[in-house]
């Protein structure tokens, strides 16, 4: 596969099938694949064709299913994606698990690459940041629990305008 060959969604969710398959079973199988994406044996086939073609997997009918170099290459890549965007959602965000997971699979497809190496060195910043950490995730949680900012973010830091002032009567709007 070349640089300039973009993969599917679609694609891209039967590589990484192939992938963890592959990495738990050394070897994929076309049912295995079905199987895992919850598709028809035939939507199968048709994929692997387009993934052979590319030269991302050694596939014939019938036959088990590898990995080539570079579809080694590329999926290593999307399953990259998945757990940093799943990662932020679950440690940045606080989402849970399950949830993270499922829309780590939808943004995987879309997000591009300098913003989720934006949103890891984010994560990254907010572990190591003495100001970051336990303290600013618990009071995120309790934000997102309550709409209320817990005591220390109600003081607006030198030059910086909140962006929902409160009105004169002090009640949120």
């Amino acid at each position: 596969m070349n640089e300039q060959t973009q993969l599917s969604a679609s694609q891209e969710d039967y590589l990484e099938a192939v992938y963890h398959i592959a990495s738990e079973k050394k070897v994929a199988r076309a049912k295995d694949i079905a199987k895992r994406l919850d598709v028809r044996a035939s939507s199968v086939t048709n994929a692997l064709r387009v993934l052979s073609s590319l030269g991302l997997i050694n596939y014939a009918p019938y036959d088990l299913i590898t990995l080539t170099d570079a579809g080694l290459t590329a999926a290593r890549e999307i399953v990259g994606r998945h757990e940093a965007l799943a990662n932020f959602l679950v440690i940045v965000l606080g989402v849970d698990p399950v949830e993270a997971d499922q829309a780590a699979c939808k943004m995987e497809h879309s997000v591009p690459k300098p913003i989720v190496n934006r949103l890891i060195q984010y994560a990254e910043y907010i572990s190591h940041c003495p100001r970051g950490g336990i303290t600013w995730d618990s009071g995120f949680g309790y934000y997102c629990k309550t709409g209320c900012a817990p005591g220390q973010c109600e003081r607006s830091r030198p030059g910086v305008v909140p962006s929902h002032p409160k009105p004169p009567d002090g009640k949120p709007t």
